[in-house]
């Protein structure tokens, strides 16, 4: 009699898991259509009644507080119908709190600038965090479809290997030179004069100049405080050498392997020995104080204010101009390195963040979403998130370029490009969505400086340039593990090597303990990808 009572109470706990489930179900399809009743197919507004949504959002230092308050959110709230609220998270700390976000479960409607990476695009996707984007793009995203459809290598680098796309990305026009170089090396001409010296062409001829500036009171201030080379960390200048000693012949898409000239096989580039002269090279420029002491401390800001002195011979940013006032820096090619390599290496891929754009299975209006984020990869779209409204933020030119207007490009309070712009859009700071060409983009990538910068290192360009690859779970696992201890591992020694911290004497010390922490597996790994990729 007892028994029957539990499996009449059991069957009965059963039954209502069902009808709870079953209700469930019909409630997300309920759902489902109710929000595809709001939603207009074409045209705007994008809705017929107000939504709201909440997007996790990245922001650089040089982007305002209060995005929904920019001329390009307010408008487009009223155009489309949606209104967003962008919970801002610094850069600094974007991927911390985008991970805890995600692995608390307290997320929210979409990820916009988040730097997601394919990595967490393939996990969350599987897991049904972010949802698929393949079937909405093809019926709600024609901008964007258009744009896969005329660059196959653009899907194939969205497309995870379960065969969904979980991301809207950064995608710049390949023939947009200046924009996949991003951040130059910079030197100041004025000071080059004053020296009555050529603009560097190789390492050595660089490395003379920042002696000098070093050496000369080039700013009339009466003190030696010129700085000759200040960043943030030593990454970027390692990225614009590189070239110089024949490594990294891949892009910036791939940090540790490349391909090896002499083999054509792929190459862990990082404990080549040429790659050891670049790092004895930097060495001697820190030792010798040509480095700023505080390069691996200071923030970007830090470093604008000692530019904005007129403390800097050499830096590497989008453009001094902008972000110090200071118009009289010029960029450098490829510099030839000691054994005569110069590459121009350091390009971003066209592609250059994958998940810039993701959707979460919170979101209430999937379909009006990927709408919203589609108007922004159309001419008309793209035009209006960089430029804003004409005789309002820019104007047009006879010959059909357009320009901001002088509030913008000469402030009369006295602010910065950058600083002007920011009271209108939100683009500053790079990792946002969207679509760049040269005819509507006006940042700092296309003044005059810049272009010359990508003339000079137009003959030297790689010859391929790699998107970053997409791995299975496994090799994931291991990358994230395994192949994460490689990267700070190697990360922490180049610091050392560098600052003088660690001799050059335990190099072979430090190759044999990458090798033993699994770099053979790694390069498995890696070779497996690299044959996907390559559809072999």
């Amino acid at each position: 009699m007892y028994k029957r009572k539990i499996v009449a109470g059991l069957l009965i706990a059963i039954m209502v898991l069902m009808a709870a489930c079953g209700n469930k179900e019909k409630n997300i399809e309920q759902s489902g259509a109710e929000a595809k009743k709001v939603l207009n197919e074409s045209g705007f507004p994008i809705v017929n009644e107000p939504v709201e949504l909440t997007f996790f959002t990245g922001k650089s230092a040089t982007n305002g507080d209060k995005f929904e308050e920019t001329l390009v959110w307010s408008e487009y709230a009223e155009k489309s119908g949606i209104k967003v609220n962008f919970e801002l998270v610094p850069f600094e700390s974007l991927t911390e709190k985008r991970n805890l976000s995600l692995a608390g479960g307290d997320y929210p409607d979409a990820f916009y600038s988040a730097r997601v990476s394919s990595a967490d695009l393939a996990k969350y996707g599987k897991q049904g965090t972010f949802i698929p984007l393949n079937d909405l793009i093809d019926k709600y995203a024609p901008n964007f479809k258009k744009i896969l459809d005329e660059n196959p290598d653009v899907r194939k680098g969205l497309t995870m290997p379960d065969g969904n796309i979980y991301s809207f990305p950064s995608f710049y026009d390949p023939s947009f030179l200046p924009m996949l170089i991003g951040t130059p090396l910079w030197v100041k001409e004025e000071w080059l004069d004053q020296l009555d010296m050529k603009v560097p062409e190789t390492t050595e001829e660089y490395y003379t100049y920042l002696q000098a500036v070093k050496e000369t009171d080039l700013n009339g201030n009466g003190q030696l405080d010129e700085i000759p080379y200040s960043g943030v960390g030593v990454g970027a200048l390692l990225d614009q050498l590189k070239g110089a000693w024949g490594v990294g012949n891949r892009g910036l898409g791939h940090k540790y392997i490349d391909v090896d000239p002499g083999t054509n096989e792929l190459r862990f580039f990082r404990l080549d020995e040429k790659y050891k002269e670049l790092l004895e090279y930097v060495n001697k420029l820190y030792k010798e104080g040509l480095i700023d002491q505080e390069i691996f401390t200071q923030e970007s800001t830090q470093q604008y204010v000692k530019g904005a002195d007129n403390r800097l011979g050499s830096t590497i940013v989008p453009n001094p101009a902008t972000l110090m006032n200071d118009d009289g820096f010029i960029g450098l090619g490829a510099l030839k390195g000691p054994h005569g390599d110069q590459l121009y290496t350091h390009l971003k891929v066209p592609m250059v963040h994958v998940g810039a754009f993701v959707i979460t299975d919170k979101n209430p209006h999937p379909e009006a979403t990927v709408r919203w984020m589609d108007y922004f990869y159309s001419d008309e779209g793209a035009t209006f998130y960089f430029m804003g409204k004409e005789g309002e933020t820019y104007e047009k030119l006879a010959d059909g370029s357009l320009k901001y207007n002088e509030d913008i490009t000469n402030n009369p309070d006295g602010l910065t490009q950058d600083q002007a712009l920011s009271k209108y859009f939100t683009w500053l700071g790079g990792s946002y969505p969207g679509y760049v060409k040269k005819e509507w983009f006006n940042g700092s990538e296309t003044l005059p400086n810049a272009v010359a910068a990508g003339e000079k290192a137009s003959p030297y360009i790689i010859d391929e340039l790699w998107n970053s690859f997409n791995f299975t779970d496994d090799e994931t696992r291991f990358l994230q593990t395994q192949g994460e201890d490689i990267h700070t591992f190697i990360g922490e020694m180049e610091a050392k090597f560098i600052t003088g911290d660690t001799s050059f004497d335990e190099w072979d010390q430090y190759v044999d303990k990458v090798n033993k922490m699994g770099l053979d597996k790694y390069m498995e790994v890696q070779n497996e990808a690299y044959k996907r990729y390559m559809g072999e």
